[in-house]
């Protein structure tokens, strides 16, 4: 017999509320719904509570946040899947600590696949750790200060962004080289990290290489870039001039 996970909604509106738990009875057979609230904080007591494995809740609600009612929680030791209308900040700090979400209206598609890798979280254990780095994040605005998780053979890493000289793509993987740490090989790919930290401090200067500009020491006319502790990764020929005029603000 499936041993279904026991779940909270939290959404401040009835009919994203009502659509939302329709959904997930529809197309998730392991989801067992004990819960659903319109109130966050009726949401934080059921939690307390209810002790759930997994929570759906919603970010942009009045009063208290989704993010809000997670940093109230005591022990937040369970998955969970932030719903969200399009909003880069708060998706790009759910990327960081590897937190499932869903942008609205939740695609079918999209809801199965999140709810089978919450599934394999909650199996692994990890919603604690993960959970505490998000509220860590949050409270930082320097983004080079803010950790990221890292998935490795050994499970999971929480580094901080800054200790990150370069990413190198190798084989489908993806070598992270460090400032104080040795390497650590990533089961994700270059592309996931490029798509991760592009748009905050790093640029893809290679299309296996990926480095945090706060580590350039210099540019060398041949085609290279120095970086912290003499890693020197290579410029592609196209990309050179749209690198150097970034450089250059």
């Amino acid at each position: 017999m499936m041993t279904k996970i026991k779940t909270i909604l939290i959404d401040d509106e009835r009919k994203a509320l009502s659509i939302l738990k329709n959904k997930i009875e529809r197309y998730c057979p392991n989801i067992d719904i004990i819960a659903e609230t319109q109130s966050p904080e009726k949401g934080l007591e059921l939690i307390d509570k209810l002790q759930p494995q997994l929570v759906f809740i919603d970010i942009a609600m009045p009063v208290m946040n989704g993010f809000d009612v997670l940093a109230k929680v005591k022990n937040p030791n369970f998955e969970i899947i932030f719903v969200t209308a399009f909003d880069q900040y708060a998706i790009d700090a759910i990327n960081y600590s590897a937190i499932g979400y869903l942008l609205k209206p939740v695609d079918n598609e999209t809801l199965i696949a999140t709810v089978i890798k919450a599934s394999k979280n909650i199996a692994d254990k990890s919603a604690l750790e993960k959970n505490k780095l998000l509220i860590e994040n949050l409270g930082i605005q320097n983004f080079q200060k803010k950790k990221i998780v890292i998935p490795s053979a050994d499970g999971l890493e929480f580094v901080k962004i800054d200790a990150i000289i370069h990413c190198e793509g190798v084989d489908g993987y993806t070598k992270i080289h460090f400032s104080n740490q040795k390497p650590i090989l990533s089961s994700q790919s270059i592309g996931h990290f490029n798509k991760l930290l592009q748009q905050q401090d790093f640029y893809l200067v290679h299309k296996s290489h990926l480095i945090n500009l706060e580590h350039i020491k210099k540019y060398l006319n041949e085609g290279y870039v120095l970086l912290s502790e003499n890693h020197k990764v290579p410029v592609s020929r196209n990309r050179r001039q749209d690198f150097l005029n970034n450089l250059k603000g």
